[in-house]
């Protein structure tokens, strides 16, 4: 019994539900441009403009898998069923240069579990 309950609070601790807010992007543009850095720089952050890499991977008409850009810089892909649902955001709202979203459900890992996603004002 004991084990059961262990096994039971450390699942509960790898997937957090929640909200996060930020701005949707390709996930593969973007993880594509956070790698695209000179090998012998040292203080890639200081190098790069997130603004500039948001607008260039805003999400498109064939993009099929997402990505949430937070202020604070972290980035969490979305599930499968949350790429679903943005798709069929985009498809309601059409393109934009920046796409600020919410969006709620369950961590796990760096993946969000979308419950919902809409977007931010």
């Amino acid at each position: 019994m004991s084990r059961l309950i262990a096994l039971l609070c450390l699942s509960s601790a790898l997937s957090l539900a929640g909200s996060w807010s930020g701005v949707l992007v390709d996930a593969k543009c973007y993880a594509s441009e956070e790698r695209n850095v000179n090998p012998t720089d040292t203080l890639t952050h200081v190098d790069r403009d997130q603004n500039s890499e948001i607008r260039y991977c805003s999400p498109r008409s064939k993009t099929r898998a997402f990505a949430v850009v937070q202020q604070d810089g972290a980035i969490y892909k979305l599930d499968s069923a949350g790429d679903l649902k943005a798709v069929e955001l985009l498809r309601k709202t059409g393109k934009r240069s920046r796409f600020p979203v919410a969006i709620t459900g369950e961590m796990s890992g760096s993946i969000i579990k979308v419950d919902s996603i809409s977007v931010a004002r």
